[in-house]
């Protein structure tokens, strides 16, 4: 391949994200602006690829490259890499093109061997710091390319301290250190067979291909799976001269954010460490001290730290997330990134940009991911109730407020257990010592995280925030043994596997039983970049909305209309169900008709209540959809009752409905009701049914007309498969509509149009556009359809396993599949308006509150997306990104 393969930091920049990946062209841009940064090359996302198409296998000349670049490396740090007397140690660090924390593998230290070790001791004359280095690479070297379980260094350590009497491994004497470097060669033996490389190339080489490798470690594929991410991106590698923040009281090592990540707060906010190594920061070993207190210990470092982050903030206009350490008094800076941070710290910081002047409205709107405005949306703790279990006694700790939010279920343990407990709808906290890397699987279920160990940038902090889960972090006062399961509060109380505990995320306060939870309210923020949105979003935005109390909901949300009425949710109601049967099991039309009747004036109300709600805006009612079966007892269960009373002999009067009623549910049962008798298909077996539900909507819109709102009835039959069951369907129901207009005395404004759920009318969607004044796509039924899945028996049974095996890319009931299902939908839109130029063009199935799907609709011309109430905002802010796209500005959400 004639592509370069490796880019030193100073020849890349921040558009090359796809190439050298997010680190990289981070670090070849601060290169660029002057500022501290360690030098080093990065080997390219492509070459990743090359080397896992290639059956993990170095591509030919690439280390070749690699040694040339380091000459240039070694010429700038004036250090020499395998050199004994001045040594050059690398730190090798994946970096997708998006941000993925601790998801790759790092390797620190690299070039350390029994010779250029001397160097290091000479160079720094710090016998200790040399000999952890090297204890350290060895660690990471063998839990990280050579697969040993990390755990059995640690206990070689453990057994060191033990023998010395000390607790911390920063007590362990030097004869300690140096004979843990021996017995942690001796391991690698033993569980390799090969004694550890000496050769400092052989060392980079192997930490290169376990990089490269790691891209398809399960925690890895699990979290592109969640976040959508696409699995033939590869990561790029970062090789970078080291730097050592453990060098004595003048050295430290830090994480730190531009500004608050967790509430958005204009304030420099981070932690460090005095005399440490990154990793113990985001590890989460030792707890470290605010950044605050850097201004007090090195405060002209401090201040220079300061004045750098702000000019990157400034420079990639959104908040950053960096790492820096001091090595003997001089400040270096290893890599910034776009902060992950909390919806409601996304929202804020957009807002506070765009009004502090260094951002237009346009770039506020992309700094917020769309998904993510429905976590504001979500209940937070009652505030009386949470007093009350304090007064109670019931608070049992706390810990640091790591991601905002309020949960409550059960302690497990164990991140496989919360997977498989979670998959039988169990609420769960996801209790650890501290999360690392392989728990993902865990959190990604789980209701809430709690850790006893570990700052506000330790692992499960940053995840939790990016998921939008509440988080407690270095909870030091509870003590979780995981052997035996059980969380010890201070005051000795023990809690065991299966407790109900409830996290106060936003507090990090900790309480044993349930706690209740209240609706949110929207920030003055939110409003601002939603009022921003829909100054740019083109797409309306109506909400699925079966109440008057949904509607009022959706209304406050920002809905400007509702897509979707289902009119089977009114007839579950329990004051009604009986009527409702009584109707199904009626033998004759008549006897159907009089149960009708009853409904009438009850379903006259519903609409009544919606339309109200609604005002002027326009309402879309589907006819009833489902099956009947659906409002009957289930046949077994009949079956046993009917059993039951013939034995007991004692009330022959309810044996005899009950025997009517299992009838009636044995005639209606189908093989495949999806696909049976529903839909357009029931109204036209049992027009009366249609019938009195579009004289209930008319007379409903009628009669608000005549108190002085105006309502704009949409009326959506359901299910058509051709164009002759719209048209015989419509015909029949115009003929209402009209006769009840002529009965009030009042014309309305409305519509009769169709769902597109069924391949074949999206195939003849021209014929269908004759009657339908408008199609409003059904995307549940018409990917179950497109893709021959039953949506239950597929999540439940192999899509999953689809997904993770990369059969699918993304689950196509919460992803619009837009080469399928989607292209299907394109020619409904084409065919339909060569007949009917003006049709109005909807979704209704979940996909319209997901922001990819949303997205695709505005690509696609669709008048109007339609979702859930509380997905409104969350499709406001993703029809304006669409806007932007099409535009061509960027959207680039990191977080």
């Amino acid at each position: 391949m004639g592509e370069k393969r490796i880019w030193l930091f100073r020849e890349g920049n921040a558009e090359m994200k796809n190439l050298l990946g997010g680190k990289g062209a981070n670090l070849a841009e601060m290169t660029r602006a002057g500022l501290p940064v360690p030098p080093g090359l990065t080997i390219t996302t492509e070459t990743c690829m090359e080397y896992i198409n290639n059956g993990n296998a170095m591509p030919a000349g690439v280390m070749e490259d690699v040694r040339t670049a380091l000459n240039d490396v070694e010429k700038e740090t004036g250090k020499v890499f395998g050199d004994a007397i001045n040594p050059l140690l690398l730190s090798v660090r994946s970096g997708a093109r998006l941000s993925m924390p601790g998801m790759m593998e790092t390797i620190l230290n690299l070039g350390l061997n029994d010779s250029t070790i001397k160097g290091v001791i000479n160079l720094t004359q710090n016998e200790r710091f040399a000999y952890d280095s090297y204890r350290r690479f060895l660690t990471m070297f063998g839990s990280v390319v050579l697969h040993i379980e990390r755990d059995k260094f640690e206990v070689k350590l453990d057994a060191i301290k033990e023998a010395e009497g000390v607790n911390l491994d920063t007590e362990v004497s030097i004869d300690g250190l140096k004979k843990s470097v021996v017995l942690y060669k001796e391991l690698i033996k033993e569980e390799t067979g090969k004694d550890f490389p000496q050769d400092p190339m052989t060392q980079l080489n192997m930490a290169i291909e376990a990089v490269f490798s790691s891209w398809n470690i399960p925690r890895a594929v699990s979290y592109r799976n969640h976040y959508k991410i696409p699995h033939d991106y590869g990561t790029a590698v970062n090789v970078q001269s080291m730097v050592f923040g453990n060098m004595g009281n003048d050295s430290a090592t830090g994480v730190s954010f531009t500004r608050n990540p967790s509430t958005g707060e204009n304030v420099f906010y981070g932690e460090y460490l005095t005399n440490a190594q990154g990793e113990d920061v985001v590890a989460g070993i030792r707890t470290p001290q605010p950044i605050a207190k850097l201004a007090e210990e090195m405060p002209a470092i401090y201040n220079q730290y300061v004045e750098i982050a702000k000019k990157l903030e400034k420079h990639y206009q959104d908040i950053q997330d960096m790492e820096f350490t001091i090595e003997k008094g001089k400040l270096y800076v290893l890599q910034t990134r776009a902060g992950k941070r909390t919806a409601k710290a996304a929202v804020k910081i957009a807002v506070d940009m765009e009004q502090e002047g260094f951002i237009n409205k346009e770039r506020a709107l992309q700094l917020v991911d769309p998904a993510q405005l429905y976590q504001l949306l979500l209940p937070s703790f009652d505030i009386k109730d949470q007093e009350n279990a304090k007064k109670e006694g019931r608070l049992i700790g706390s810990g640091l407020n790591a991601s905002p939010g309020a949960a409550t279920g059960i302690i497990v343990f164990s991140p496989d257990e919360v997977e498989e407990r979670s998959k039988n709808g169990e609420k769960i906290i996801l209790t650890r010592i501290e999360t690392c890397p392989d728990d993902i699987h865990g959190m990604i279920p789980a209701q809430g995280v709690l850790t006893s160990r570990g700052g506000m940038t330790s692992h499960a902090a940053v995840v939790a925030r990016g998921m939008g889960k509440p988080c407690v972090a270095g909870a030091e006062t509870l003590r979780i043994d995981l052997k035996n399961e059980t969380l010890t509060a201070p005051d000795g109380k023990v809690y065991r596997k299966g407790d109900v505990i409830s996290i106060n995320g936003g507090t990090g306060e900790i309480f044993a039983g349930a706690i209740n939870t209240v609706e949110p309210e929207l920030s003055g923020e939110l409003e601002t970049i939603l009022k921003w949105a829909d100054e740019v979003k083109r797409m309306v935005v109506r909400a699925n909305a079966d109440t008057p109390e949904d509607a009022a909901k959706a209304i406050e949300l920002g809905a400007k209309g509702i897509g979707l009425c289902r009119t089977e949710h009114m007839f579950m109601a329990q004051d009604r169900l009986p009527v409702v049967q009584q109707m199904i099991v009626a033998g004759t039309e008549e006897a159907r008709k009089v149960a009708l009747a009853k409904l009438l004036p009850m379903q006259y109300q519903d609409f009544k209540g919606i339309f109200k709600a609604m005002g002027v805006l326009p309402v879309t009612i589907r006819l009833l959809d489902p099956p009947l079966h659906e409002f009957l007892p289930s046949h077994d269960d009949l079956l046993v009752e009917v059993t039951e009373l013939r034995v007991r002999g004692n009330n022959p009067q309810l044996l005899k409905e009950k025997e009517e009623l299992l009838c009636k549910v044995a005639e209606l049962r189908e093989a495949n009701p999806m696909m049976g008798l529903r839909g357009c298909r029931l109204g036209l077996t049992f027009p009366e049914i249609n019938e009195m539900q579009v004289r209930a909507i008319f007379e409903a819109a009628c009669d608000l007309k005549k108190e002085g709102l105006d309502v704009k009835p949409e009326v959506m039959i359901p299910l058509i498969g051709h164009v002759n069951e719209l048209k015989t369907v419509q015909a029949q129901l115009e003929g209402v509509a009209q006769q009840v207009m002529d009965e009030k005395g009042v014309q309305v404004d409305y519509m009769f149009g169709t769902m597109i759920e069924i391949p074949r009318a999206a195939l003849t969607a021209d014929a269908v556009a004759e009657y339908a004044q408008f199609f409003s796509f059904g995307t549940n039924d018409l990917t179950q359809m497109t893709f021959g899945y039953s949506r239950d028996d597929a999540e439940a049974k192999f899509l999953n396993t689809y997904v993770d095996k990369r059969i699918l890319m993304e689950n196509p009931f919460e992803t619009l599949d837009q080469e399928g299902v989607g292209q299907l939908m394109k020619i409904a839109i084409e065919k339909g308006k060569s007949t009917r130029e003006n049709i109005k063009l909807g979704i209704c199935g979940e996909h319209g509150g997901d922001p990819k799907s949303v997205k695709f609709c505005h690509r696609i011309g669709l008048n109007y997306v339609s979702c859930s109430p509380y997905r409104v905002p969350v499709a406001r802010l993703a029809a304006a990104q669409a806007v932007l796209e099409e535009r061509g500005d960027k959207v680039l959400i990191t977080h």
